[in-house]
C-alpha cells in the first residue's frame, strides 16, 4: 500500500456466531469508519478458492465446517491507492450445558429431575466438545468466561472453571447464563448459552402404609377416603433444603382451620383417624416455610371424607 492508504486496522470484520457449532451457518460481514465499502471492489476466498466476488460485496454466509476441522476464508478489498486483506479461521466445536438444582427435595424414586425455586442454589456444568487436529482437548485444560444474564462474572471465570454456582434472585423468572471455553493459545474455543427457568415447589400427599411404608407410586387426591387411622404423608417438590428433616422448614398442620401440632421427629406425616359411625368431609392443610429463606414457601390442601 502506498503511504494515505486505508490501514487494515480500519476494517472491521464480525463473525456471527462467533464461536460457531458443526455445520452452522455462519454471517460474516465487513465495516469501516474510514472508508466507504459500498464503492470498492471486494472478494471472498474460502480455503483458497474465490466463492464471491464484486463491488461492494460486504458480506458472505458460509457453512461451518465439522468438529476438528477448520475453514481459512480471506477477503480482499481493493481500493484505489492499494488492497487490504482479512483472514478470518472458524474452528467450530460442539458446548453443552447441563444444570442442575442443588439442595432441592425430590422423594425417593422420583424419575425426573429437582428443578430450581426462588432461592435455589444452581449448578452449570460446560461440556465442550474441542478437537485439537484428530486430538480431544481435556476440558480440565480450558479457560472459561462465563456470564450470566449478559454480565461478566469474572470471579467465576478462569482456567479449568467449568461449572458455575449462582443463587437466583426472587424478582426473576429465569436466568441465562452463557460461557465461551477457550485453549490457553485463544486458537481454538467453544460457546454456549442456557436459560434457567424459575418454578414453584409444589406438595403432593401420600398414605403411609404400616408395612409398606410411603405408597410412592399413588398420590392422594381431593376425596380420599379414610378408614380407621392412617398416615398421611407431605412431600415438598423441589423445596430447599434437600433434606426436610433439618429445623429450617417449619410445617404447619391444620384441619378445617384448626391447627394440629405433629410429632418432631417426623413434621412432614399427619396422623388422621376417622371416629366410628361419623361421616363427612374434612380440609386438611399444610403450609411449609423455610426460616432462612424469606421466599421459600408452600402450601397444600386435601379434601378427605371419612
Amino acid at each position: 500500500m502506498t503511504a494515505g492508504a486505508i490501514s487494515p486496522s480500519s476494517i472491521l470484520v464480525n463473525v456471527s456466531p462467533e464461536n460457531p457449532a458443526p455445520d452452522e451457518s455462519v454471517y460474516i460481514s465487513l465495516n469501516s469508519y474510514a472508508a466507504n465499502l459500498d464503492s470498492v471492489a471486494i472478494s471472498w476466498l474460502v480455503n483458497g478458492k474465490t466463492v464471491s466476488s464484486g463491488i461492494g460485496k460486504k458480506s458472505l454466509t458460509v457453512t461451518a465446517p465439522g468438529a476438528g476441522q477448520e475453514m481459512r476464508i480471506s477477503t480482499s478489498i481493493a481500493f484505489a491507492d492499494g488492497k487490504v486483506d482479512k483472514n478470518i479461521v472458524l474452528r467450530p466445536a460442539v458446548m453443552a450445558l447441563i444444570w442442575q438444582a442443588n439442595d432441592a427435595y425430590v422423594p425417593p424414586f422420583y424419575k425426573g429431575k429437582a428443578l430450581p425455586t426462588t432461592g435455589s442454589d444452581i449448578k452449570i456444568v460446560a461440556m465442550p466438545e474441542l478437537k485439537s487436529g484428530s486430538q480431544p482437548v481435556n476440558i480440565k485444560n480450558m479457560v472459561y468466561a462465563w456470564k450470566k444474564d449478559y454480565n461478566n462474572d469474572q470471579g467465576a471465570s478462569g482456567y479449568g472453571k467449568n461449572f458455575y454456582i449462582f443463587t437466583n434472585d426472587y424478582l426473576e423468572d429465569s436466568n441465562v447464563v452463557s460461557v465461551v471455553a477457550s485453549t490457553t493459545d485463544q486458537k481454538y474455543s467453544s460457546a454456549g448459552e442456557i436459560t434457567v427457568g424459575i418454578f414453584e415447589p409444589k406438595i403432593l400427599f401420600y398414605k403411609n402404609d404400616a408395612s409398606l411404608g410411603t405408597l410412592w407410586e399413588h398420590a392422594l387426591a381431593d376425596g380420599h377416603r379414610i378408614n380407621g387411622e392412617e398416615i398421611l404423608e407431605a412431600a415438598p417438590y423441589y423445596i430447599s433444603p434437600e433434606d426436610i428433616r433439618l429445623p429450617s422448614l417449619t410445617w404447619d398442620w391444620s384441619i378445617n382451620g384448626t391447627y394440629v401440632g405433629v410429632s418432631s421427629l417426623k413434621k412432614n406425616a399427619l396422623p388422621v383417624k376417622a371416629n366410628p359411625g361419623a361421616s363427612g368431609t374434612s380440609r386438611i392443610k399444610v403450609e411449609i416455610n423455610n426460616k432462612y429463606k424469606l421466599f421459600t414457601s408452600a402450601e397444600k390442601e386435601l379434601d378427605v371424607q371419612f
